[in-house]
C-alpha cells in the first residue's frame, strides 16, 4: 500500500488524552434511608421508639455500602437522630452522607476527583469525554476543570470528532 494512500489515526498521533470521568464513579450499592420509617406517625420523633427502631437495624445490609440518609416526612428531626443512625452503620459501610441520592453521588465524585492522581496529564492536551452511559454530576465537571487548569496544556471537552475548546496554557 503506498504512503499515498495510508489510513493514519491522527488523533491517536496527536498526543491527546481522553479522559472519561466516569472511570472515577466509586463501584458499590448505594442504599437510602429514609427518617420518617423511624418517626411516630411519619411526623414525631418519639425518642424511644427512635432509639428501639435504631437498635433494630442490621447493619449487614449496609455492609460495603454507600449510604444517604434522608427525611421525606415534613418533621423537624434533631441532629443526633443522624447520629444514631450513622453511629449503627458506619463500621461496615462504604459512605454514609446526609442528603439525597443525588448529594451522594456529588460527595463521591468530590472525594474521588480530590484524591485522584493527574500528574500524567501535565503540560498535556486533555479531552474530557462528553457521552456516557453514566450519570456525572454537573459539579464534577466543574471541580474536575479546577483540578486541571493549572495543570494541562491545553483542555477540551466532548469527543476526538467534535470538540469543544476549554482552556489553553
Amino acid at each position: 500500500m503506498s504512503e499515498e494512500f495510508e489510513i493514519r489515526n491522527k488523533v491517536a498521533e496527536s498526543g491527546l488524552i481522553n479522559f472519561d470521568l466516569t472511570t472515577l464513579v466509586p463501584k458499590g450499592v448505594r442504599k437510602g434511608i429514609d427518617l420518617k420509617d423511624f418517626l411516630y406517625m411519619e411526623m414525631i420523633l418519639k425518642e424511644k421508639d427512635f432509639r428501639e427502631k435504631v437498635a433494630a437495624i442490621n447493619p449487614e445490609e449496609y455492609r460495603d455500602a454507600y449510604v444517604y440518609i434522608y427525611n421525606s416526612a415534613d418533621a423537624i428531626v434533631p441532629l443526633w437522630a443522624y447520629f444514631l443512625i450513622t453511629a449503627k452503620i458506619t463500621d461496615v459501610t462504604k459512605k454514609v452522607v446526609f442528603g439525597d441520592k443525588e448529594d451522594l453521588e456529588v460527595i463521591l465524585m468530590h472525594n474521588a476527583i480530590q484524591s485522584y492522581d493527574f500528574d500524567e496529564m501535565r503540560g498535556k492536551r486533555v479531552l474530557v469525554k462528553g457521552c456516557s452511559d453514566k450519570e456525572i454530576p454537573e459539579n464534577a465537571y466543574i471541580e474536575l476543570v479546577e483540578q486541571l487548569q493549572p495543570l494541562v496544556k491545553s483542555l477540551m471537552f466532548g469527543e476526538a470528532c467534535s470538540n469543544v475548546p476549554i482552556l489553553k496554557n
